[in-house]
């Protein structure tokens, strides 16, 4: 049974004072829906934190920020909540924000700095959202997200001048970057750009720059990604591209039975200059460079030692118009394009693999190499591939009638049945339009007046 209100006209004039005190009363019922937080102090109808707001949030409901705001945000328990700066400004957060036993936050154009700790930490907690947010210049990490935890990073983003490191992944969490309205920015943090461990997952469609990162106190080396204890990452290039590039330790490191994926999807990937290596592969770990555009997908350049190093059992895959250039050093007698050692295998179909200070593929310590339709050119002394003797390849390089081995192969074929096929299904285009549908909702309902 349905139950209407007759609205008389006695009944709307007594209603316009009320109406009036909800309007200008942070307590009063459309307070409920909508709560003003003025951190300056210039709006006394507003709450002076977002502290002082929260006890009368209820799911739905809109806490919007001016700043700045000195104080440590706990987001503990909660369901269903918007809190920001209002659509198209920012609020700075001198201090710290925590999610726990929370679900289906959505926070907006809060830039966070903690000089005691973590920016923004995030555990136990599902749907959490993060939208033209910074955490940048904390003594901890930028982002830290454990317990099992999901975190979008939605329109843009940045995770700069850490202490600790950018993003931290740990306890088979999930962190996914959809940078559709900007770029998400990784870069200059003292540790990892992005470290991850323990069956955790993360993932960008780009436009992502991890760049600069040094290594910090300890063990706490400066990759741009580091893998490890079952990691998954998958770095695809939708909405712009990804660059890798300057980390002092490497590109990308891959350790325990960890994976990833670099896919282009009409962006290149981009990993140039990364210390020794460009991305490192062992212990059990995969690596795919898988071009789904008509351009290129993965460009690693430029190099001290490789720019792929695979070892200890590990594999990689390179399907497409992927180009290694110009990596190793003269004076190292391991440097190489592609170094493949210590029963590990490497897979190239199509690519170029050129110009690198040393030979294009070096195959060390019961180790194999599989390619074909790639072109090799400008590798040092002409070398396609050198194998040590326990090492083999198997290609579709014509074998002159006369000799054994072709012109820059030192390395031999195991048999003659040529090489193996590879089936792969092309990776789909990720449905992201959740998380654009919460950013226009907000859009629509956070606008200043």
């Amino acid at each position: 049974m349905k139950t209407f209100m007759k609205l008389t006209a006695s009944s709307l004039f007594l209603g316009i004072p009320v109406l009036a005190m909800f309007l200008v009363c942070p307590v009063g019922v459309r307070a409920q829906q909508y709560l003003t937080v003025d951190c300056t102090g210039a709006n006394t109808y507003a709450y002076p934190s977002i502290t002082a707001a929260l006890p009368n949030a209820t799911p739905g409901s809109f806490i919007l920020v001016t700043g700045p705001c000195n104080e440590n945000v706990s987001l503990n328990g909660l369901s269903g909540l918007n809190v920001g700066a209002y659509f198209g400004q920012t609020a700075t957060i001198n201090g710290s924000i925590t999610i726990n036993n929370a679900q289906n936050i959505f926070l907006y154009g809060l830039n966070v700095t903690n000089t005691a700790g973590n920016g923004v930490s995030v555990s136990n907690s599902r749907g959490i959202s993060l939208n033209v947010c910074s955490s940048s210049g904390n003594a901890g990490m930028g982002l830290s997200v454990n317990g099992m935890s999901d975190v979008t990073v939605g329109a843009s983003g940045a995770f700069d001048h850490n202490g600790n490191g950018g993003i931290n992944i740990n306890g088979h969490s999930l962190v996914a970057l959809v940078a559709f309205a900007g770029s998400v920015d990784i870069s200059n943090n003292s540790g990892p750009g992005v470290w991850e461990s323990t069956g955790s997952v993360f993932s960008t469609l780009g436009p992502t720059t991890i760049m600069n990162n040094v290594s910090g106190v300890g063990t706490n080396p400066g990759y741009g990604l580091e893998l490890l204890g079952g990691a998954r990452a998958q770095v695809g290039s939708l909405f712009g591209p990804n660059t890798i590039a300057g980390n002092q330790a490497g590109g990308a490191s891959v350790q325990e039975n960890s994976e990833i994926s670099f896919f282009s999807l009409g962006q290149p990937n981009l990993i140039q200059g990364n210390g020794p290596v460009g991305v490192s592969v062992s212990l059990g770990s995969q690596v795919t460079f898988y071009d789904i555009s008509a351009a290129f997908n993965a460009q690693i350049t430029d190099h001290t030692a490789a720019g792929v190093d695979l070892y200890a059992n590990s594999q990689a895959y390179f399907n497409g118009s992927n180009q290694i250039l110009r990596n190793g050093t003269v004076s190292d007698p391991r440097s190489a394009g592609i170094r493949v050692d210590g029963n590990s295998e490497a897979f190239l179909r199509g690519g170029q693999v050129a110009q690198n200070n040393g030979p294009a593929i070096l195959a060390l310590v019961n180790s194999s190499a599989d390619f074909s339709g790639v072109t090799f050119s400008g590798n040092a002394q002409g070398q396609i591939i050198t194998c040590d003797s326990s090492s083999w390849m198997v290609s579709d390089i014509a074998k002159p009638t006369s000799s054994f081995l072709s012109p820059g192969v030192a390395c031999r074929t195991p048999h003659a049945l040529g090489n193996r096929d590879i089936f792969k299904s092309l990776p789909t285009t990720p449905d992201w339009s959740g998380p654009k549908a919460q950013f226009d909702k907000y859009a629509k309902a956070a606008v200043k007046h």
